[in-house]
């Protein structure tokens, strides 16, 4: 059976985030006005207690999404409190006991200067991709209302590294959130979150080798296979190689050969579909029908789950040292 990932939490003076928690078994977590006022109160108090720099926020009913800067390095302390003092408010309100939230908070790391403006659209549009708005402007337990100048903003949400992406215009602001709901991008930078919530990081290539060598280290190093995300943050070997290995472990006649390459590459070493697609001269739509082929009989197959371990203890020892993607 394969295992659930853990996202590395990656902490350092400045660092940015989109962070989002879901109710338990994705129930609801704010009943009324009152609950979400209290809510932003606990912002607030985050950044009075920890220097907390808020950028975004976006409450729905059974999660909320936030951007948020650490000039601290203290994003767990952040966290823990605002969930905390949250949970605790509620199930006494309410009479409730147990969870309120499922699981860890989810936090990404964000190349601020390349995906803040594209996150700021993404956040405003949660309630218009809800049915619960129109227009981002017309939700108001968002951050929308004070970019776009409905309402100003409260003491503890800090505007101007957001405005100054849409070149401290409202006007662009506006033009560019109708552009992108009008348009395919809302979904696919969606997909965009979710691939990189695997890793913990959203950023271009020389962003996530940058925060590899600087935060992750020793974690690298330890090999925890626990934390798939970081797997992936590995200097990748090349699919080249990654096929030599299948072939090694299955025989190079073995007919699954091709598949659990694709596959293995896919899901350990983080290759995107067109790549693989590139290095096998076929359609991304035929690599992703042989992963999820291939992935099915992984699961149920321990000589080939086996096998991948082999693989992937060969590979981590040939990277430890090196400085670059292997052939």
């Amino acid at each position: 059976m394969l295992l659930m990932s853990r996202q590395p939490r990656i902490a350092y003076p400045g660092a940015f985030y989109h962070v989002y928690s879901r109710g338990n078994q994705k129930q609801q977590i704010y009943f009324s006005d009152d609950d979400r006022f209290f809510f932003l109160k606990i912002l607030r108090d985050a950044d009075e207690r920890f220097s907390a720099m808020w950028h975004l926020y976006c409450l729905m009913e059974s999660h909320y999404h936030l951007g948020l800067e650490t000039p601290k390095a203290n994003l767990s302390q952040i966290m823990h409190f605002i969930n905390s003092a949250y949970s605790v408010y509620l199930n006494t309100k309410y009479k409730r006991c147990g969870h309120l939230f499922q699981g860890r908070f989810k936090a990404i790391l964000v190349q601020a200067d390349l995906y803040a403006r594209t996150l700021t659209k993404y956040i405003h549009a949660n309630p218009v991709r809800r049915g619960l708005a129109e227009r981002p402007e017309d939700y108001e337990w968002s951050s929308g209302q004070v970019y776009f100048g409905i309402r100003p903003a409260p003491s503890w949400l800090r505007t101007q590294t957001i405005l100054t992406c849409f070149g401290s215009s409202v006007s662009a602001l506006r033009k560019e959130h109708e552009a992108y709901l009008a348009s395919s991008e809302d979904l696919s930078f969606g997909k965009q979150l979710h691939v990189s919530s695997r890793t913990g990081i959203l950023g271009n290539d020389d962003f996530v080798d940058k925060i590899r060598r600087s935060f992750l280290k020793e974690p690298l190093e330890a090999n925890d296979y626990e934390l798939a995300g970081l797997r992936r943050l590995r200097i990748r070997p090349g699919l080249k190689r990654i096929r030599d290995e299948i072939q090694r472990e299955l025989g190079e006649k073995n007919r699954l050969t091709k598949k659990c390459t694709i596959f293995f590459a896919h899901q350990y070493a983080s290759y995107k579909l067109r790549e693989i697609g590139d290095f096998y001269k076929i359609g991304s739509p035929a690599v992703s029908i042989a992963f999820h082929t291939i992935e099915k009989a992984v699961i149920a197959n321990e000589a080939l789950l086996g096998a991948f371990e082999r693989i992937k203890e060969r590979l981590v020892s040939e990277d430890q040292g090196s400085d670059g993607e292997r052939n």
